[in-house]
Formats: structure tokens, C-alpha cells, sequence
């Protein structure tokens, strides 16, 4: 049990340590005193436009019983509020939550990667459910105050817990292995996403790597084979156990993973995917993948890198019922016509996938891309790299929405299109595209979240249901 007494290991004596009894249970850990409870431990957080600080009266007449306070608080704090005096009360509130972790004592797994970070969170919960019921970030909560806020969440009765780690710069990833210490670490791959904010695919990779802080000395990193990049970096960050995992096409025989530069790949575990259809086969066991898509069936694989880690039989994992958030990894049909709902987010690599799985659909195949966002000065030939996959791949139509010049470095590229049109928004985007559909087609939406994409949903959907009985 985790007790007030043990705060003592992490910022000594506190203020009024008379008024309580520190050897109680240190309760629930809450940020937000709208969820607050008698009994509970309160931390102030201090954003932009909000400073915890001031709900500090609030939290105490709520029965806060302790809380923490920045040294550089300016706000009031009621007599006999127990509290320590911290110098960051967010870099507290990660320090807070590792202590829980190792008082906790369960498993932890820590997920990392430019791209489908959450889809293999979800695959991994799924297959270790025969564990009992693991515990993994839900929503966006993958940051410095996300992934505390999951470990809080964690109690002796889930098997594993299941941390997503995203990061938008060097360090952010350090700080959350530091804060969950994890058992296992899986990095997805090293793609383009957010290299505006680091420069280079060799920061990217470096900042993924960071994954590795506080993984235990005996423990695991799961990667991608073949990677070279990757494998260099992380070989400068961890000389412990790894375990790499690829696929091969039923068709060609040869590992399948367009997103990595290939060099000298030596998997550990090897699936052999099923072009054009949903199915895995690993191990003379054929697997039923939640979403279809040669992406997913790598993600898929670290999900079996899991099972065999925890001794699951793959068994076990024959056909997984996975739910996954709007906007990712949706397959709609509307009408006779398949909507393939990407409007979650976007980046380079996630959106040569999406096209890839577009183009494995029977049918005419359309396609509304919008700006993806955060590339730096690699964002025009990124954006332009995108229309050209889309004139190899041969698609029916393009509509594109994004600023100037991504927007005519795509236009150029994808000269010849029978269909091809700038538009302003996902509005305008239907009012071109609903003309021209017909029963059997296609359609991809596919941008970052600003661009709002998902908004074109109920305006198919208005137009389409039932339009071609």
C-alpha cells in the first residue's frame, strides 16, 4: 500500500505533517476537482490557460486530504492543507505516479512509433486479455500527463498495463519511460511523422529509442526487423533483449514492410500475409486480422510477439473482437458504396498505407486527402511523394485539401487524374465528389485532425442511404 509516508522518499518533510496521519493510504491521485472525493490527493497542474493552483481552497473543502504545491505558487493555500512544496508539480505528478507503478507491481508495456501506436495498443490488449482484464491508455492519453494518469488507473486486479507514448519532441518519451519504468518496450517503426518539429528521420528515431530509459535490465524491446535506422540507434541506447517481427507476402516471398529501409532483415517471429484479404498465417496458424491491410498485419505481429512473450497460445488469438476510436481503421458502407474512415489523423507513411489498402478494394477508388500536418520543410515533397503513389496506384479521382503549396506540388504531381480537384473543405469536397459516385465504389478519407474531415460523414450518409435500392 502505497502510504503518505513514502511522499517522504520523494520531496522530504511536509508543511502541517502534524494534521494527518501519514501512515494512511495516500488515495486517489486527482487533477481535476469536478472527480474529486474526500480522501483523495489533489495536484495542481499548471497549463497555458489554467493553474491548478486556484482550485487549491476548492480541493480542501472537497476533503482533499494532501496535495502538492509549486514552489512558485502565488495562489492561497487554506491552513492545514497537508502538502510538500515541489519545484514542477507535472515532473511531481510523474515522480508520484512511478512510485505507484512500483508499489503496484504488475506488468508494463510501453508502445512507441511514428505511426499505428494505437491500433497495436489495442490489438496487444486484446490478445492478453486471456491474462485477465489488462488496463491501456484510452483517448489522446499518451503524454506527460496522460500516461500518469493511466498508471493511477491501475489497480492489483488487471494482469498488464498498456501505456501508448507519443511525443512531439526529444525528451518527451524519456520522461514518460522514466515515469512508467516499463517491462516491455515496442516501437512500431520510424517514419516522417513530426519531422518538422525534429529535423530528421535520425531524431525521429532517436526520440522513439528513448522508450528504453527505465526499461528493466532484463527486459524486452519488440521492433520491427530490418530497419536499419532503427536498429542503430537503438543499439546505442539498449544492449539488452530484442525481438523482431516481420511479414512476407504469400505472393512474393519477400518481407513487407515499405515504410523501413531494408538491411540484413533477421526476424524472430515471421507471418506470412495474405495479399488482398484479411488473414495472417504465423506458426501453421492462420489468424483472422481485426482490419484488413498489410499495415495491420504488422501491427498484428506485435501483438503475437505478446502472446508468446506471456505464454498465450497463438491460438488464443485466432479471431480477436478489437474496437477501435472513430476515424481509424473504420470501414463504412453507406449505401452500395465503401467509405474507408481515416479522418483520425494522418502522416506520410500512415497515408501510403491507407491508399494501399484503398487500392485492394473491387470497385472504382476515390480518395479525399487533406494536409498532413507537422512535416517541416520536408512537407512539399512528402505531399508530393503521396500524389504520386496516387497516379501509380491509378486511382478514379483525388480531391485534395491543403495550403498552396502542398497543394500545387500535388496538383502537378497528380496531372492526368480522370478526377482531380483543390477544394477548400470537407463541404466543398462532397458537393465534387457525390455527383460522380456510384454503387461499388471506394472512397478514402484521409487528413490530420485539424482538417475535419469526419464532417463529410453525415453528408454521405444523407445522400447515400438508401439511394440505390
Amino acid at each position: 500500500m502505497l502510504t503518505l509516508a513514502r511522499l517522504k522518499e520523494l520531496w522530504g518533510e511536509p508543511v502541517h505533517q502534524t494534521l494527518s496521519d501519514l501512515s494512511q493510504d495516500l488515495g486517489q491521485v486527482c487533477t481535476d476537482t469536478r472527480e474529486l472525493s474526500v480522501g483523495n490527493f489533489f495536484v495542481p497542474l499548471e497549463g497555458a490557460n489554467f493553474d491548478g493552483h486556484s482550485f487549491l481552497e476548492e480541493a480542501f473543502s472537497l476533503g482533499a486530504q494532501a496535495t502538492i504545491i509549486s514552489s512558485k505558487n502565488k495562489f492561497f493555500v487554506p491552513d492545514n492543507f497537508l502538502h510538500w512544496v515541489v519545484e514542477d508539480t507535472l515532473k511531481a505528478y510523474q515522480q508520484l505516479a512511478s512510485l505507484y507503478r512500483i508499489d503496484l507491481g504488475i506488468p508494463v508495456i510501453s508502445i512507441t512509433g511514428s505511426v499505428g501506436k494505437t491500433t497495436t495498443r489495442e490489438f496487444v490488449r486484446a490478445a492478453l486479455q486471456p491474462l485477465g482484464e489488462p488496463l491501456s491508455t484510452t483517448s489522446n492519453n499518451n503524454n506527460d500527463v496522460g500516461v500518469p494518469l493511466t498508471l493511477f488507473k491501475a489497480n492489483a486486479s488487471h494482469s498488464v498495463v498498456i501505456l501508448e507514448m507519443g511525443m512531439r519532441g526529444l525528451g518527451e518519451i524519456e520522461r514518460l519511460s522514466l515515469c512508467a519504468k516499463p517491462d516491455i518496450a515496442i516501437i512500431t517503426n520510424i517514419g516522417s511523422a513530426h519531422i518538422g518539429r525534429l529535423g530528421s528521420r535520425e531524431n525521429i528515431a532517436k526520440a522513439k529509442c528513448e522508450i528504453t530509459s527505465a526499461l528493466r535490465s532484463d527486459g524486452l524491446v519488440v521492433i520491427p526487423a530490418g530497419d536499419y535506422l532503427l536498429e542503430e540507434t537503438l543499439k546505442r541506447n539498449w544492449s539488452g533483449r530484442v525481438l523482431r517481427v516481420a511479414i512476407i507476402d504469400s505472393m512474393s516471398h519477400q518481407i513487407s514492410n515499405e515504410a523501413i529501409d531494408m538491411h540484413n532483415v533477421e526476424a524472430d517471429i515471421t507471418g506470412v500475409y495474405i495479399s488482398m484479404t484479411s488473414e495472417l498465417m504465423v506458426n501453421g496458424v492462420n489468424f483472422n486480422l481485426p482490419f484488413p491491410g498489410r499495415h495491420n498485419a504488422i501491427n498484428f505481429m506485435f501483438a503475437i510477439a505478446m502472446a508468446r512473450e506471456f505464454g498465450i497460445p497463438f491460438q488464443a488469438l485466432k479471431n480477436l473482437d478489437v474496437k477501435m476510436l472513430e476515424g481509424r481503421n473504420s470501414s463504412l458502407i453507406i449505401g452500395q458504396i465503401t467509405i474507408l474512415d481515416e479522418t483520425y489523423n494522418s502522416s506520410p507513411e500512415a497515408v501510403e498505407a491507407s491508399l494501399d489498402l484503398l487500392q485492394g478494394y473491387s470497385g472504382r477508388h476515390f480518395a479525399v486527402l487533406g494536409t498532413m500536418l507537422e512535416l517541416g520543410e520536408e512537407s512539399i515533397s512528402l505531399h508530393r511523394k503521396i500524389a504520386q503513389k496516387v497516379i501509380r496506384l491509378g486511382l478514379d479521382g483525388l480531391l485534395i485539401i491543403a495550403p498552396a503549396p502542398e497543394a500545387n506540388a500535388m496538383l502537378v504531381a497528380a496531372n492526368g487524374l480522370p478526377c482531380l480537384h483543390l477544394v477548400s473543405g470537407p463541404e466543398e469536397a462532397f458537393e465534387i465528389l457525390a455527383p460522380l459516385l456510384k454503387p461499388g465504389d471506394v472512397v478514402l478519407l484521409k487528413a490530420s485532425r485539424a482538417i475535419g474531415l469526419e464532417r463529410m460523414l453525415p453528408l454521405l450518409k444523407a445522400k447515400f442511404d438508401d439511394s440505390f435500392t
